[in-house]
């Protein structure tokens, strides 16, 4: 009798513990969710944050809050991330390409290494970016503004979301390309810059086309080119800058959803599902086409792949440019 049930209260042990990972993947999330965006209000990184909140919030039944944690490119709040106990899933990364793969060949030291620190979860954009400029500098195509920065006289200046950041990136390389020296001035994200370049305070600027559109369909900005290997539907009318005669330019930034390194596989795959989902939703789909980017979607691996290959591609293009923040 003493034996049978021991067995049954082994064979009810086993039976507990099979389940084990099914409750622990049902109990999250058991808490609300912060979702950090390492840019300041107003740029499209925070904009894609602000149409994903309502959804995730509805579809995983728990409040997720944005915070915006801006500062050194994307690093700070992208550290902050990284370093976030426990990893639980419950601290969402909006993953920028500038933190993940560029920041480290531009930045002597950073506080997180973005392939061992933070897991990948899921690509949610792929972004031309397009060169404009300001309606009082009274140029129409990158070629005039060449010819501009090249007069003695010239004291061009070409804005930024940051330091390190694909805006920054892309205004080295044709700086570099083109032989020119237009200045750089750094903005905390791209809504500031945009203030300043609608004003006149900044020559021109290379920014991602989602946040950039409205005012160029006002008339406030002048677009000069996209960045992209074929022109952009928003944009018929604009050249790529290889057909304004900038020969081999192609630059795409992309954004993404991380978590901490260490968060279970289980809570990914719950993250990355839902994620799909919404992308999924007609309706949603609409809202995300409309700031300038495809759904994109897809796998953890297909995202970690993306940061390792990118992390490769663009600190070779980094060191041919002289790129350097520090």
């Amino acid at each position: 009798m003493k034996r049978v049930v021991f067995l049954k209260t082994a064979l009810s042990a086993l039976a507990l513990s099979a389940t084990l990972p099914v409750l622990a993947q049902e109990a999250y999330p058991s808490k609300p969710i912060r979702f950090v965006v390492p840019y300041p209000p107003g740029g499209p990184t925070d904009l894609m944050a602000r149409l994903l909140q309502p959804e995730l919030q509805t579809r995983l039944g728990v409040t997720v809050v944005v915070d915006n944690k801006s500062g050194a490119g994307g690093n700070l709040g992208s550290a902050e991330v990284a370093k976030q106990l426990p990893a639980d899933g419950h601290t969402l990364l909006l993953a920028a390409s500038g933190p993940m793969a560029v920041n480290p060949s531009l930045y002597k030291s950073m506080a997180f290494d973005p392939l061992k620190d933070l897991a990948p979860v899921i690509q949610i954009s792929s972004f031309p970016l397009v060169f404009e400029a300001n309606t009082k500098l009274g140029v129409k195509t990158p070629q005039e503004l060449v010819a501009l920065a090249k007069r003695p006289e010239s004291k061009l200046t070409f804005a930024s979301a940051g330091n390190g950041t694909p805006q920054h990136l892309a205004g080295e390389i044709f700086n570099t390309q083109m032989g020119i020296s237009l200045s750089h001035i750094p903005y905390r994200g791209a809504g500031p810059a945009l203030n300043d370049m609608i004003g006149g305070q900044v020559s021109v600027m290379f920014d991602v086309l989602g946040s950039s559109l409205p005012h160029i369909q006002a008339g406030r900005l002048v677009p000069l080119a996209v960045t992209s290997a074929k022109r952009h539907p928003s944009l018929p009318n604009v050249p790529t800058m290889m057909e304004a005669g900038i020969e081999g330019y192609e630059f795409t930034a992309w954004h993404g959803i991380a978590v901490r390194a260490g968060t279970s596989a289980a809570v990914i795959n719950k993250l990355n599902t839902t994620l799909n989902a919404i992308f999924n939703d007609a309706e949603f789909k609409k809202k995300w086409e409309a700031i300038g980017t495809p759904v994109v979607g897809g796998t953890p691996q297909q995202f970690a792949e993306l940061i390792r290959k990118d992390s490769v591609r663009l600190g070779e293009v980094v060191k041919r440019a002289g790129v350097t923040v520090d």
